[in-house]
């Protein structure tokens, strides 16, 4: 119990880390400004009387000392008061009313009652300190200028730094035209470069490129694609290719269930810890929306027909860091930062960054290359869904409305790619004659569920136009002409790749995981209400 305990709060802390951090520096700032508008205002008015009255050395001695008294007793009731009434007005939590039109009036509103609460504070218990009425209204005005001009200064500083690192103006009509692509280069992120060019979108490509650059070749030099080799866990390079963007479309992660397992540490640190820090830099850099690839995965094993509403029942370490990244995200959600998530079926197709780790693609690899179709079990139902047919949802998210997608959740896939593990064997044998279907009894794998895909189709219009059939022709015919020399290389395999090649790279970064979290294992709350989870 204790130990479930200590991962909960380790996992809330990891949540709200950044923000707090932010949340204090901006308490300070303000706690500084306080202070400096109040040593100023008496500053004024000692100036004043010095050189205005007939006030000898000594006489202006002890105005000074007894002014600086006075200031040093009073500065701090005033500073907590103004931090107190800012809190309250929503200064460091961004309530509806900061985050409004009217943002410069709340500014005002919230040093005024500071300052009559101070007042009314002097008026009564005049003996614990003293201030001139002069003073008072001096620091109150110089409170009002420099809170407000931090703030438009702030916002000022995103904008100039927009120009000059994106070089890509916002657009007016509130349409998305520049899009961060996170893990371009990857297995979905190849497929959808394409599409985001052909639509028009200025693309920045964020890559590690652990697989290489070929997937994305027929492509560098584009003018509208710009290509940043960087981790996406490092905060510097997250901030410098966030400027100027509209859109983030973060594809960036370990991917299934072997892989993650190879390191469970580096998996929380890579799908969670990064996913929070990109996303809290795009909401202060003023990115719009946020889509971040999911997986139905996160529903487990069930009998039932589920949708985005049904309870999660994950069975692996994948799916909970899934799931915790999307209760992050969700919890961020306001009228400027719209996260929209997609939880994929379990993609298949031939891909610019191939992949062989995936039921379908290895299955037909099998069949062409051994003649055996090999399956554990058979019975197990999986939503599936093609790689173009993915790429083009995410696509249709960048066009959509924000009503229709903001702090959404979607299944993508359609209802007709439903089936089991046995009928995929048995269509893959269709195609392949000379393969044959081979049983082999239950293997560990307890995942089990069937998906409803109507909200995306309802809300986006979104119709797959691919079938399995379909798609594993096109896998045939790929593997038959040779292109494809070793399917069970380690390059078209994300455990085998990661565990053969990619440890000395992707180590934890800065250690931050093994710090955080020890030998825990992620614990996250899976009882979504009204379709978003939330952090037990």
């Amino acid at each position: 119990m204790d130990s479930k305990v200590n991962g909960q709060q380790k996992i809330k802390w990891v949540a709200r880390s950044y923000l707090t951090r932010e949340m204090a520096l901006r308490v300070l700032a303000d706690a500084a400004m306080v202070s400096f508008s109040l040593l100023v205002a008496y500053t004024v008015r000692y100036i004043v009387i010095v050189n205005t009255g007939d006030t000898g050395a000594e006489s202006a001695r002890r105005t000074l000392d007894a002014y600086w008294h006075a200031y040093l007793r009073g500065v701090w009731l005033l500073i907590l008061v103004s931090i107190v009434v800012f809190s309250l007005s929503g200064f460091y939590t961004y309530g509806r009313a900061y985050r409004g039109r009217f943002k410069a009036l709340v500014i005002v509103q919230a040093v005024s009652i500071s300052y009559l609460v101070f007042a009314a504070i002097h008026y009564f218990a005049p003996i614990i300190f003293a201030i001139p009425r002069s003073v008072l209204l001096g620091a109150y005005l110089l409170s009002i200028a420099l809170l407000m001009a931090a703030r438009l200064w702030s916002m000022a500083w995103k904008t100039l730094t927009a120009w000059e690192l994106g070089r890509i103006p916002r657009p007016n009509n509130g349409k998305i035209r520049a899009v961060l692509l996170i893990g371009g280069a990857g297995y979905i992120g190849s497929t959808l470069l394409p599409k985001l060019l052909e639509g028009g979108y200025h693309v920045r490509l964020l890559d590690l490129f652990l697989y290489g650059k070929n997937s994305i070749a027929d492509y560098i030099g584009h003018p509208s694609l710009e290509v940043v080799k960087g981790d996406f866990r490092d905060v510097e390079t997250v901030v410098n290719v966030m400027q100027g963007m509209d859109a983030v479309v973060h594809l960036g992660a370990i991917v299934g269930d072997p892989a993650c397992a190879l390191n469970e540490r580096l998996t929380i640190e890579v799908n969670l810890m990064a996913t929070q820090m990109i996303a809290e830099v795009a909401k202060g850099s003023g990115v719009s929306r946020f889509v971040f690839a999911s997986t139905c995965s996160v529903y487990g094993a069930s009998d039932n027909l589920l949708d985005e509403h049904s309870v999660l029942k994950p069975v692996s370490l994948y799916a909970r860091s899934k799931i915790a990244s999307e209760q992050v995200l969700m919890q961020m959600a306001d009228e400027n930062f719209s996260p929209v998530i997609l939880r994929f079926a379990t993609i298949y197709g031939l891909s610019r960054r191939m992949r062989f780790d995936l039921v379908v693609n290895l299955l037909t690899a099998k069949a062409v290359r051994e003649g055996s179709i090999t399956l554990f079990g058979g019975g197990q139902w999986r939503p599936f869904v093609q790689v173009d047919d993915a790429a083009q949802a995410i696509v249709a998210v960048l066009k959509a409305g924000r009503v229709e997608v903001h702090n959404q959740i979607f299944n993508v896939g359609s209802d007709e790619q439903n089936y089991t593990l046995r009928h995929v064997g048995e269509l893959i044998e269709s195609l392949v004659p000379a393969a044959e279907v081979v049983e082999l009894g239950s293997n560990d794998d307890h995942r089990n569920y069937r998906v409803n895909f109507a909200k995306i189709r309802n809300t986006l219009h979104y119709v797959p136009q691919w079938t399995m059939e379909r798609g594993v022709r096109q896998i045939v015919e790929v593997i038959e002409s040779g292109l494809v020399e070793d399917y069970q290389s380690p390059e078209y395999s994300n455990v085998k790749f990661l565990s053969q090649r990619g440890s000395d790279i992707l180590l934890p970064y800065n250690g931050r995981a093994e710090a955080f979290f020890g030998e825990e294992y992620l614990t996250v709350s899976t009882n979504p209400v009204d379709g978003k989870a939330g952090i037990s």
